[in-house]
């Protein structure tokens, strides 16, 4: 999820949904030893809880900056050994890591010497010709006799050659099977499983299975899906925000950021998939895509438009998009 779940996009779902995890987008460990530390690893209190996701192969960098996230505050450091991109490949890390796991677990064991807090690693079930069941089940064996204890599993093998980011996510065949195996044949570990699922109803089958789902870009599309989350699976109790509150939660946030010097766009480009599948969607789209670019008022102009954009969508979720 790089360039998509930065901090504004964190604090939008974190209205929506108050226990869901969330994950950084995967920073390198080059760009935070030697880049804009302080822009790229910053986040808000309201976001816990939050991981911190990283990208590197060096024990060493791995370390120290898994202590670097710990100190900040972040719940979490994981390990990204499941981005199957060019770029992640040149650097030997992302799921090329997946060829390596006696690495990844040198790599595990030094960030887990330096935090206190949970290492966990995320991954494919394989990469290439590499045979899918030995290969997930050898990697988590090696991975977590260096004390990872949870592992979040992307159900799909990675072709790191012939096949785009984009189709590995939606051409190599979804094994979630597989997932659930190894979490019968490991229950001592804490199991997530990624890839494919994209209702809470799914989640929910998951879960009889699993210890934890996943999911990315189906909430970054649709994130009025993770309205019911708290209720379903955490309080039963939990009030759902309909989606003019779940605006309302966010203007503050809006207000803050423009009048620090953050641009309108920064934020309202992660929340139109807001009001898909009601009357008023595209307007909601339309007005905000309009308007935000390279928009030059105040920070209580800019709750202005955002609220303005809001009233041309109804909140219901039975009339069909316009």
């Amino acid at each position: 999820m790089m360039d998509w779940t930065d901090r504004h996009e964190r604090a939008f779902l974190r209205t929506v949904s108050r226990h869901v995890r969330l994950y950084t987008e995967m920073v390198t460990t080059g760009a935070i030893i030697h880049g804009p530390r302080d822009r790229l690893l910053a986040f808000g209190p309201a976001e816990h809880p939050v991981a911190l996701q990283l990208g590197g192969s060096d024990p060493r960098a791995l370390a120290e900056c898994a202590k670097i996230g710990a100190d900040l505050g972040y719940d979490e450091i994981n390990l990204n050994c499941g981005c199957p991109s060019d770029r992640v490949q040149s650097g030997r890390f992302g799921a090329c890591l997946m060829a390596e796991p006696e690495l990844v677990a040198e790599c595990v064991a030094a960030m887990r010497n330096a935090v206190g807090v949970p290492v966990t690693v995320k991954h494919r079930i394989a990469i290439d010709e590499m045979p899918e069941w030995d290969t997930l089940t050898g990697f988590v064996g090696t991975v977590a006799a260096a004390g990872c204890e949870h592992f979040i599993v992307h159900a799909r093998k990675a072709w790191l050659d012939g096949l785009s980011p984009r189709e590995n996510r939606e051409v190599p065949p979804l094994h979630h099977d597989m997932v659930h195996r190894l979490k019968a044949e490991r229950p001592e570990l804490e199991i997530a499983i990624n890839g494919g699922i994209v209702t809470l109803d799914e989640t929910a089958v998951h879960l009889r299975h699993v210890d934890g789902v996943m999911i990315g870009r189906a909430a970054y599309q649709d994130p009025y899906m993770l309205a019911p989350l708290d209720r379903m699976f955490f309080d039963a109790s939990a009030p759902e925000k309909s989606r003019h509150e779940i605006v309302e939660a966010y203007l503050p946030y809006i207000e803050r950021e423009v009048a620090g010097g953050a641009p309108l766009i920064a934020m309202t480009r992660h929340v139109l998939g807001l009001f898909n599948g009601v009357k008023g969607a595209r307007a909601w789209r339309r007005y905000l895509s309009e308007n935000a670019p390279g928009f030059a008022g105040t920070p209580g102009e800019a709750v202005s438009l955002v609220s303005a954009a809001a009233a041309l969508a109804e909140d219901t979720t039975k009339a069909e998009a316009a």
